[in-house]
């Protein structure tokens, strides 16, 4: 079963556009991943530096291997200093 991920960031208002650089190196290397089905970077329309990404992997595993992929760390270590908060993630499956 394919597994869908909403993640939901919000970055500091000066911060913005560093973290729009990081993000965006974040969605290149992840398209390329093994089960990568889906992986989209969206920014809030009514919120500055709220964002948000859409991802569809074909299994668990492949999202494992995700979520430990070197340039996730990268992204980690890089995006923590911008956050206004705590990234929300949703994890589900399609119901219809």
């Amino acid at each position: 079963m394919s597994i869908y991920l909403s993640a939901v960031i919000q970055i500091k208002e000066n911060d913005v556009m560093d973290a729009i650089e990081i993000l965006k190196k974040l969605v290149i290397e992840t398209r390329k991943e093994k089960g990568c089905l889906q992986y989209d970077l969206f920014e809030d329309n009514r919120n500055k530096g709220v964002f948000f990404i859409h991802e569809h992997w074909e299994t668990n595993e492949d999202l494992h291997s995700h979520q430990v992929s070197e340039h996730m760390m990268r992204f980690r270590e890089g995006i923590a200093p911008l956050l206004e908060k705590s990234n929300v993630v949703y994890m589900g499956h399609k119901l219809f």
